[in-house]
């Protein structure tokens, strides 16, 4: 899925806000955001860890976090 097929299937599942977020390698620890998140893996891999379970996700896979779930993240 390219970035304007992500970026259109977005705008029609009612998200108001596309950002492009660049992380270097490394980790955030355990935060929440106020708003569901739904990415589109560009390059590398993100690990999250949500309610004790790590997934990895590479490069083409899409992560979707609803709203105010805690969650931990590496790059």
């Amino acid at each position: 899925m390219s970035p304007e097929q992500f970026s259109q299937q977005l705008a029609d599942e009612g998200y108001t806000q596309v950002v492009t977020v660049e992380r270097t390698a490394g980790e955030l620890a355990e935060h929440a955001h106020p708003f569901a998140a739904k990415a589109l893996i560009l390059a590398g891999e993100m690990t999250p860890k949500v309610a004790g379970r790590v997934t990895v996700y590479q490069a083409g896979q899409i992560f979707h976090l609803p709203a105010d779930t805690p969650h931990s993240e590496s790059y």
